[in-house]
């Protein structure tokens, strides 16, 4: 299992999100809203008005549809000029069915709230109860005393609920830990964000990118393996040394 660590020395330019704040203060990772956006495919002005006037989302009230899409945008960026956004939505083109996985791991980049509930979920065996104590105690120590005790209930309410859409949790008032079904695609994000956070090599491998993957070391290589074959990723071993890639990515977005 990887060591957890996200970041290393993260590239300014793709597109992720520190501080002590995060879209899951009121939110999840919404899957249905962002596969119907993708599905949509629009941007910018043109979003903004299927999402508010001609009401894609399907959301009640005006407000609530601004809401929805600006805290879409706050997790995903909605705009193709935005690094881990373009490459999430070039991933979905090859492979919907990985966008529970897609999202999630697009999520983790921009939202550090997400992030520091991954440690407790990914270490928690499969089958076991979730604590919420666990979340509660991870986001306390991300982010000391800036988020109130309401605040902070939510974010452990929509953590939990994330964590399920991305398959990890199943059950409705008590959670427990499952394992999700890694694809290519999910493999070739989590290798792409983790190059973007500045790891090299085997360390990718050992990252949190990965961790989130639920693979044992031999099915890691396996699917580093399967993503390489489907051309996602480039992987070189240089006598002791294991040379990662997935650059590839931005030149697949480009001629998507």
């Amino acid at each position: 299992m990887g060591s957890f660590d996200f970041i290393a020395s993260a590239k300014g330019d793709a597109g992720f999100r520190e501080g002590a704040k995060g879209t899951h203060t009121s939110r999840t990772i919404m899957v249905a809203e962002l596969e119907r956006v993708l599905r949509e495919g629009s941007s910018g002005q043109a979003l903004d008005k299927i999402v508010i006037e001609d009401n894609l989302l399907e959301k009640a009230t005006t407000s609530g549809r601004a809401l929805t899409l600006q805290r879409l945008k706050e997790l995903y960026g909605l705009d193709q000029s935005i690094p881990i956004f373009r490459t999430l939505s070039t991933l979905w083109t090859l492979d919907a069915k990985s966008l529970p996985l897609l999202a999630l791991l697009a999520a983790l980049a921009r939202d550090p709230l997400l992030r520091a509930t991954a440690k407790p979920i990914v270490s928690l065996p499969v089958g076991s109860e979730l604590m919420r104590d666990s979340i509660r105690n991870a986001i306390s120590a991300a982010v000391g005393n800036r988020l109130n005790e309401a605040t902070l209930d939510k974010v452990v309410r929509n953590a939990s609920s994330s964590w399920a859409q991305s398959g990890h949790l199943i059950g409705r008032t008590f959670k427990r830990r499952v394992s999700v079904a890694a694809t290519p695609a999910a493999m070739a994000f989590a290798i792409w964000l983790a190059q973007a956070a500045g790891f090299t090599g085997e360390e990718i491998l050992s990252s949190g990118w990965v961790a989130i993957l639920d693979l044992e070391p031999a099915e890691i290589r396996t699917m580093l393996e399967r993503a390489r074959a489907a051309g996602l990723v480039d992987v070189r071993q240089l006598g002791s040394r294991l040379e990662i890639d997935a650059s590839r990515l931005s030149s697949l977005g480009a001629s998507a």
